[in-house]
């Protein structure tokens, strides 16, 4: 016997569409865009024209979605359930014979719909826009025309560096340099020379300095030490690397790799067998979150109807228990990195917010837990 789709099922399933796409670009405008002005700084400071921000930013999109899709999920089912009690709609369909059980099924199939497009970010676009990142930012980092080669402006290609050229010939002499070296904060050093070169040797990048003068200041005598130079080699190869993404390649692997190959993995990566083992069942607990932050935030505003407190307690509720299942997710993690053969515990919150879920619908479909409750409060609060 097929699942019959009502026109209230499709009604719920609209207004849930709707609403978790104006949360998830409300929310993917702001993390974005605070992702985008550090990583403008960054660029920019580095001397990296504007199309290559773009193409970053743009290859950062996948992950934010990612991170903002079980967020923009939880977000529009509560406002939605939220509406629909206040209009008395629910009450008005419970009536009509709808439990709590079958009020959800549309919720599920909203959970669904995310969960796949979660599916499609997790598996696919987030590991590849995060391998072409690291790619580009390889690519960057070698490029010393883009990095240092830039005349008339002030660089600060690493912290405690500032680099300054003030022309540069057609043939590739660099005139008039200036640079200073104050990672050592107790032995500030300053380098100045009318000419110097760009000397590609042993595999790294040396600055070489023609007819200058080093300025070394001592802050612990206050004294300052010059020495005059005919040249001068400055290796100036840890200058010009780029900031990573912060991630290895087990997270650039594809996913049917990570749970067929992953000794393989782990070895190219430079990780353990529990890091694999996290990166490809995360991949899949992420998917199946998005299904749970739908249902804890429908079934937990459905005990508004019954509570006199008002439904934004129950909105309360259902954000102090969104939080508690990602703290388990947060304390589950910890056991599977150091032991993969406990990848189960990544599904564990999964199961979690499920039987929350469950609980909380039945208690729904059991007024009488929440008259009793409401018995013994108004029993207290008498005189």
């Amino acid at each position: 016997m097929g699942v019959s789709v009502t026109r209230f099922d499709r009604y719920m399933l609209s207004q849930f569409m709707v609403l978790f796409g104006f949360f998830a670009l409300v929310l993917v405008s702001i993390f974005w865009i605070n992702k985008a002005v550090r990583m403008f700084d960054r660029l920019i400071a580095d001397g990296q024209p504007a199309w290559v921000f773009l193409e970053f930013t743009a290859l950062t999109l996948p992950g934010v979605i990612g991170i903002v899709l079980p967020i923009a999920a939880f977000a529009g089912a509560v406002y939605v359930t939220n509406r629909l009690s206040t209009e008395s709609e629910l009450t008005v369909m419970q009536a009509t014979g709808y439990s709590p059980y079958r009020l959800i099924r549309p919720v599920v199939v909203f959970g669904i719909i995310v969960a796949a497009m979660m599916s499609i970010l997790t598996h696919f676009l987030i590991p590849s826009s995060l391998s072409q990142l690291e790619r580009r930012q390889a690519e960057i980092s070698q490029n010393i025309t883009a990095k240092l080669l830039t005349a008339g402006e002030f660089l600060h290609p690493a912290p405690g560096i500032t680099f300054y050229i003030r022309n540069i010939t057609p043939v590739g002499e660099l005139q008039n340099v200036f640079l200073s070296d104050r990672r050592d904060r107790d032995n500030p050093v300053t380098y100045t020379s009318s000419t110097a070169y760009l000397v590609q040797q042993d595999g790294g990048t040396k600055l070489v300095m023609v007819k200058g003068l080093a300025q070394t200041h001592n802050r612990e005598n206050n004294r300052l030490f010059t020495t005059h130079f005919d040249d001068f080699s400055y290796d100036i190869s840890t200058l010009v690397v780029s900031d990573s993404t912060g991630t290895t390649e087990v997270a650039f692997a594809k996913t049917s790799d990570l749970l067929l190959k992953p000794g393989e993995i782990a070895e190219q990566s430079g990780v353990g067998l529990g890091a694999v083992a996290y990166e490809a069942h995360s991949r899949f607990a992420q998917v199946l979150m998005c299904i749970v932050a739908a249902t804890i935030g429908f079934a937990t505003l459905l005990l508004g109807n019954y509570s006199r407190f008002g439904v934004w307690r129950q909105v309360i509720v259902a954000f102090l228990l969104l939080v508690s299942i990602k703290l388990v997710e947060g304390a589950a993690s910890g056991p599977v990195l150091k032991n993969a053969s406990l990848w189960p515990l990544m599904y564990v919150p999964a199961a979690v917010g499920s039987i929350l879920s469950l609980i909380l619908l039945y208690i729904s479909a059991n007024p009488g837990f929440t008259r009793m409750f409401t018995r013994r409060q108004s029993a207290g609060d008498a005189p």
